[in-house]
């Protein structure tokens, strides 16, 4: 019955607030040193609020494998798409200042919104911007913005009319970054200001978060070095290397850029918790909209993130999943819980807020062993709730190895046309040329040195051989190893080659490498 909570129920759970305080767990220390040696991330940061008041605020480990620069309360990571928040927030701000209405169109508010489905592009409001629920399927079009990309975000805007939909809009959930970067173009156009500005002097200044930032720089004066597992045998396996880039361009930003510090991830969390409502007495944004952006607008099915995803999220037991205005809505145990997780090529973040208990809880490695955060949010809301202890780290590490076996298992047992062979049906030099895809735009295969090299052309770093599979399908690895490898299938027909496929080697390949979606065909 947990599940049918209606949003006028859960709204009014969520104004309960005031449970009684509690001390951080005083094996809170030993339990992070634990998850930091079970999964191995070199940095990582922790914030604790309870009942409006930050009580705790600490660094773990190091911000660099190489510079062994100690990780401080003050120390920005980058948070990922909980950098959506942020953008529904701005948008509640001008909602507040009678710039726009939730339930205004994006057509009359944007100029050259357009979708590929036509009745979408008449219908859809801002709610359903930021609610994962337009027809697009799961990443589609994150190939334009990762893992970096020349382009502006008024292109982002250009391109999503050529994104086929995969089902009816408002028909079912599927998580997008593509309409939270139109979101951000949104906000510039009704606010006169670019998404950066407003964010930073809307938000950032009022709240008090000082070391936050709207872009990662891997020379920040505080700043961590992006790790990742890049070198075995699938992506996550093997040891930790700097990740020499990070989600660069400023594009991507409204969908998951911003750096923010422990010290920051607090003072965010106690406005949330607090409706809206600064230290100081004066509302950022007013109560009326936090009950907008916390309300569930759309059911998040257990398998929305993938098979992999869906074993850790049965793992941490939600009874049921809503998504808001930036923030998914769950019940954990019987509890509502306000929450968002972000990630980014080197870091991964987790934020959890139980409004009746006044708590909110935020963890940030850099690292993409994100394992490590769930343990530690997880263990910390288990607390809060008095929810007997479940071993997170134990639980976690089972699961985690046991989705990397299948993986490489997967891998080793490839379907008959990805068994190695010498044959294919062209020379070498006829598969060069110039291919385009509707939304992403161009890839060059050329030929160097006797063999074929692939290169994204709006995607600095992106390019690598293509060495022979078999048949007419070749793989990749990108020169760039944090990007997934792939495999390219070559349609030939009468001699000539009519379309190219990709699809990622690894199943466990991150969503947002949505090579799936790509339709490329001889440029003309």
């Amino acid at each position: 019955m947990r599940y049918l909570l209606c949003g006028v129920a859960v709204a009014a759970l969520l104004t309960l607030g005031g449970g009684a305080s509690a001390a951080p767990p005083a094996d809170l220390d030993a339990f992070v040193a634990k998850s930091m040696q079970t999964f191995g991330p070199p940095g990582m940061s922790v914030a604790i609020v309870e009942n409006g008041k930050i009580v705790f605020t600490k660094g773990y480990g190091v911000r660099s494998i190489a510079t062994k620069a100690p990780v401080n309360e003050h120390t920005a990571f980058p948070i990922g798409s909980e950098s959506k928040a942020f953008t529904a927030a701005a948008l509640a701000i001008l909602v507040d200042e009678g710039k726009l209405k939730w339930t205004d169109r994006v057509v009359d508010k944007l100029p050259g919104f357009q979708m590929y489905d036509p009745y979408a592009t008449e219908h859809m409001t801002i709610i359903d911007l930021l609610t994962h629920r337009s027809g697009l399927g799961l990443g589609e079009g994150d190939l334009l913005i990762i893992p970096a990309t020349t382009r502006s975000r008024a292109d982002i805007v250009h391109a999503l009319r050529y994104l086929k939909p995969v089902t009816g809009f408002r028909e079912t959930f599927a998580y997008d970054n593509i309409l939270y970067i139109v979101a951000g173009a949104l906000v510039e156009s009704v606010s006169g200001e670019t998404w950066e500005h407003f964010v930073e002097n809307h938000i950032f200044v009022p709240t008090g978060m000082t070391d936050a930032a709207t872009a990662y720089r891997s020379d920040a004066k505080n700043g961590v070095a992006l790790h990742g597992r890049i070198s075995g045998p699938i992506m996550g396996v093997g040891p930790q290397s700097i990740l020499q880039h990070g989600l660069e361009g400023a594009a991507s930003a409204p969908a998951g850029a911003i750096n923010a510090s422990a010290t920051d991830m607090a003072k965010w969390m106690q406005v949330q918790l607090a409706h809206g409502k600064l230290p100081n007495g004066k509302q950022l944004f007013s109560a009326e909209q936090s009950d907008e952006m916390w309300k569930p607008r759309v059911v998040v099915s257990p398998d929305s993130f993938g098979a992999a995803t869906s074993a850790v999220m049965a793992a941490l037991s939600p009874k049921f999943q809503d998504y808001g205005l930036g923030w998914f809505v769950e019940n954990y145990h019987g509890h509502v819980v306000i929450e968002h997780t972000g990630a980014v090529l080197g870091a991964v973040a987790a934020q959890y807020l139980i409004p009746e208990k006044g708590v909110g809880i935020s963890v940030n490695i850099n690292s993409e062993d994100g394992a490590a955060r769930r343990a530690v949010a997880f263990h910390l809301l288990d607390y809060y709730l008095g929810i007997p202890d479940q071993h997170w780290n134990a639980e976690l590490k089972k699961l985690m190895d046991g989705m990397f076996a299948s993986g490489q298992k997967a891998i080793a047992s490839q379907p008959e046309q990805m068994q190695p062979n010498d044959k294919s049906s062209l020379p070498i030099a006829s598969y060069s040329g110039v291919y385009r895809d509707p939304w992403y735009g161009t890839t060059t295969i050329s030929v160097r040195d006797g063999k074929l090299w692939m290169k994204f052309d709006e995607t600095p770093r992106m390019e690598g051989p293509l060495v022979h599979v078999a048949d007419d399908t070749f793989k990749i690895v990108w020169d760039d190893h944090m990007v997934e490898p792939a495999y390219v299938k070559f349609d030939v027909a009468n001699g000539s080659i009519a379309t190219l496929e990709m699809k990622p080697v690894s199943p466990l390949a991150d969503f947002s490498f949505d090579y799936q979606d790509l339709h490329f065909a001889p440029a003309r």
